[in-house]
């Protein structure tokens, strides 16, 4: 294949919303794998709520490391927490057991 910068794009094409189908259905065929669907997931009952709040440096420097390690995002690793305080430690946790 040539390089992009070889490539001559007056001959190339946008690729239509049928072809675009049709790709994502020989993907979910070949690989029997169903792709996620893009942007942002519906809010349903339990949707959050966008805070902003002021936390002491070393809560926040163990709270990135702790995500890190478990190979989550911060903020969710401290909704984790929180809920699980919050609940009595009977949350629903979608990334696996605390480590």
């Amino acid at each position: 294949m040539k390089k992009a910068k070889e490539f001559d794009f007056s001959k190339a094409r946008r690729v239509t919303a049928q072809e675009t189908l049709a790709f994502k259905k020989a993907i979910e065929t070949t690989f029997h794998v169903k792709r996620p669907s893009r942007g942002r997931p519906p809010k349903g009952l339990d949707k959050y709520r966008d805070v902003h709040i002021r936390l002491h440096p070393k809560a926040l420097e163990w709270a990135h490391a702790q995500a890190k390690h478990r190979g989550i995002g911060y903020q969710t690793f401290i909704n984790e927490i929180l809920l699980h305080r919050a609940t009595g430690g009977h949350a629903h946790n979608s990334s696996g057991p605390h480590k």
